[in-house]
């Protein structure tokens, strides 16, 4: 989805001397450059890496080596499922851009097809598990719902873009050569024969001519009393998931004239799959539905199995069935239609709320999933390190020394021990009488917001034996918590920020606020200053020099702040669907948008170290990113233009022509970057003498698309986003 936004390059004039051409080199990471209309929008922010799995949402199986791709998050896992019961995680090695909205295994190419929401289609070789790779992907200018493959032509249902026909005869390079575009949000799509079955949300169904690939015609429609999910055909009739309209059954003998044939009621039906004398219906949160449908004129339910999830997704072949329902991938043994039995299941991540970084680990508070613990020491390929599973929904983290310390909603703080990271273990817990939310830890007390309770202080200096010695009622919706002693500053909803004098730990007294406008989710305080993430109200900074009277300096409205941190000069917001905002904030009363990255899902929460910023980026696990603007520092003792000047941006043609200044003689490294942080072009240049210098990068060879141009010396860093148009 096209989503790029103006971009605009403030340079500085500069003055002086030397024609330099650059003699080019090439350094590509992978066969596959990421880059050119992809959907995410940026500005001096790049991807790094990401370890994306959340919630389950759908499901592919190769019958031939019996595997199943559980669409999870942003990721697939591979699951080795030749042991039903104990299925087996073998990869974790696809790792998309969006949200995994469905799959479409092709087993004679050895092809995974992947319906990445915002970011399009992406098409994987996973013929080698250990080491799948992203051959290719093509932005949609919808949201990519659904995929089917049929011949040589990929079919998405394209949200409100309708269906679109994609030529994937060269997997590494698919073409769209045609659409079809109606009335209604496309949601689901099967191909059958000379015509493609599409679902229409609100609007029902529609058979759609593609003998003509290029020029799709709709011939016949049926409306359906709900909201038309998706759809299976099987013989003369099609199948579809109609939320509380059940399992609708239409005869589609005739294209042009579909009618309903028959239906059977469920609660919520997303998805459906045929086999035999049976359609299986992933029901939402009324888990599997089974229902007879030899008599299509009169489908009945004959069994049921309740996954305690939201099934999403199903694929069913011979005995069992496999189902995504956002908490786990389900594995249901239906030989026995009337009694479906559970064979297995493997648990994928939950949302993701906020993140801590200690070391080379990123902690993670992952809702339904509880602790999850990550490899950071390679940001850009992060790996899975362990987990442990909460009791309760945790929210907030907080890490000190060998312990994690979660929030962990109406089960309270948490106390884990992390010393050994891949295999974390609870030692000790405290049960708030509200819901934890967010927790700091200062010396021997974590400090607790506890929603509509409060602040919680606990003493922790047994961590087996966590013991609470005072509170504060706050009045209001307790969510961020910072502790700056001897003062605990929260992010107190709708009453804004409160100051709570913490001196004496078992009488915590409030002794100030600032009712900020919105719902005050978050807060970091820094030097003098309080910046608090207030929800649709963006981010509001307050001065709290005097910390009973503290009092709004300025804001900036964004998306939906929900967390924030300041480094340096720089405060970054995890914007919730907004994505990462980065503000200067040097001058705290008029704070300045400088860098934002659009995120695949939420970001809930956020974690800076050096210029990496983490997120927590709810159902898309933990994202990371890097703030360009960091490092770009003048020296005390010299005086240089701080800025690249490029002559033409975008740039037309094969050469990007740019200035910059030298203060002294110092050597030079330009370096090209694309999207994904991979090096595509560098320049390196010795003994560049003192003054302007003009130059001529050569960038033939590279597409369409955003990349960054970094030029380091021993006088600066700097980075320019730079937009090359063929």
């Amino acid at each position: 989805m096209n989503r790029y936004t103006t971009i605009i390059i403030v340079c500085l004039v500069l003055l002086g001397s030397d024609l330099v051409f650059a003699e080019p080199f090439s350094e590509v990471a992978t066969p596959f450059e990421e880059i050119g209309t992809m959907w995410f929008d940026s500005l001096n922010v790049r991807f790094v890496g990401n370890w994306p799995f959340g919630p389950s949402w759908a499901v592919a199986y190769d019958s031939i080596r019996n595997l199943v791709f559980c669409g999870s998050g942003g990721g697939v896992f591979i699951l080795d499922v030749s042991t039903p019961s104990s299925p087996i995680n073998i990869s974790e090695g696809i790792r998309a851009r969006g949200f995994v909205r469905s799959l479409y295994f092709d087993e004679p190419s050895q092809l995974l097809y992947i319906a990445n929401d915002v970011a399009g289609l992406e098409i994987w070789d996973v013929s080698n598990l250990l080491n799948p790779i992203k051959l290719s992907f093509l932005d949609t200018p919808g949201l990519c719902g659904d995929v089917f493959v049929s011949g040589v032509y990929a079919y998405v249902a394209d949200g409100y873009y309708g269906l679109r026909v994609i030529d994937v005869s060269i997997p590494s390079n698919p073409q769209e050569i045609g659409s079809y575009d109606p009335q209604g949000s496309a949601t689901g799509v099967y191909v059958s024969g000379s015509y493609a079955y599409v679902t229409f949300h609100v609007y029902g169904f529609r058979v759609i001519d593609v003998s003509i690939p290029s020029n799709p015609q709709g011939v016949g429609y049926c409306d359906t009393p709900a909201v038309a999910q998706n759809v299976y055909v099987s013989g003369s009739y099609a199948y579809l998931a109609d939320r509380w309209g059940g399992l609708r059954v239409i005869d589609v003998s005739v294209p042009s004239n579909p009618q309903e044939a028959g239906y059977c009621i469920t609660p919520s039906a997303n998805d459906v799959f045929v086999s035999g004398s049976y359609a299986y219906v992933a029901d939402n949160d009324s888990g599997l539905r089974v229902i007879d449908i030899s008599i299509p004129s009169n489908p009945q339910e004959v069994g049921f199995y309740y996954t305690y999830g939201y099934a999403r997704s199903i694929y069913v072949l011979g005995m069992y069935a496999y189902i995504a329902d956002y908490y786990r991938l389900w594995i249901i043994d239906v030989s026995s239609p009337s009694t479906p039995q559970e064979e297995g299941y493997y648990d994928t991540p939950s949302g993701e709320f906020s993140v801590h970084v200690s070391g080379f680990y990123a902690y993670i508070a992952s809702s339904e999933s509880g602790l999850r613990v990550v490899d950071i020491s390679t940001p850009s390929n992060p790996q899975d390190m362990g987990y442990y599973d909460t009791p309760g929904y945790s929210e907030g983290i907080y890490v000190l020394g060998s312990y994690a310390y979660v929030a962990d909603g109406t089960l309270g703080l948490r106390i884990i021990d992390i010393s050994t990271p891949s295999n974390p273990q609870e030692v000790g817990y405290y049960d708030t009488p509200g819901v934890a939310k967010d927790v700091y830890v200062s010396g021997s007390y974590a400090y607790v917001s506890d929603s509509w309770e409060g602040l919680r202080v606990i003493d922790i200096s047994t961590p087996s034996d966590p013991q609470e010695v005072g509170f504060c009622d706050t009045l209001d919706d307790a969510r961020g918590v910072y502790i700056l002693d001897p003062y605990a500053y929260v992010a107190n909803g709708y009453a804004g920020l409160w100051v709570i004098d913490v001196s004496i730990p078992s009488n915590p007294q409030d002794i100030g606020y600032c009712n900020t406008p919105g719902f005050a989710s978050d807060v970091y305080v820094s030097g003098s200053y309080a910046y608090v993430a207030d929800w649709t109200d963006g981010l509001r900074i307050i001065d709290i020099s005097t910390p009973s009277s503290p009092q709004e300096i300025g804001y900036h409205d964004t998306n939906e702040a929900l967390g924030v941190k300041v480094s340096g000069f720089y405060a970054y917001v995890a914007d919730g669907y907004g994505g990462l905002k980065v503000y200067d904030v040097s001058t705290p009363s008029n704070p300045v948008w400088v860098g934002l990255y659009d995120t695949p899902s939420s970001a809930n929460g956020v974690y800076i170290v050096d210029s990496y910023a983490y997120i927590a980026n709810h159902s898309c696990g933990l994202q990371i990113y890097e703030n360009l603007l960091v490092g770009v520092e003048e020296s005390k003792d010299v005086v240089y233009h701080p800025k690249i000047r490029l002559l033409q941006n975008p740039i037309r043609g094969d050469y990007i022509e740019l200035e910059f200044y030298l203060s002294q003689r110092d050597n030079a490294e330009i370096n090209l970057y694309n999207l994904l942080g991979q090096r595509v072009r560098s320049f390196s240049f010795d003994e560049l003498s003192t003054g302007k210098h003009s130059l001529k990068l050569q960038t033939k060879g590279l597409s369409s698309g955003i990349y960054f141009l970094r030029l380091e010396s021993g006088l600066m860093n700097q980075s320019v986003k730079v937009t090359i148009v063929r």
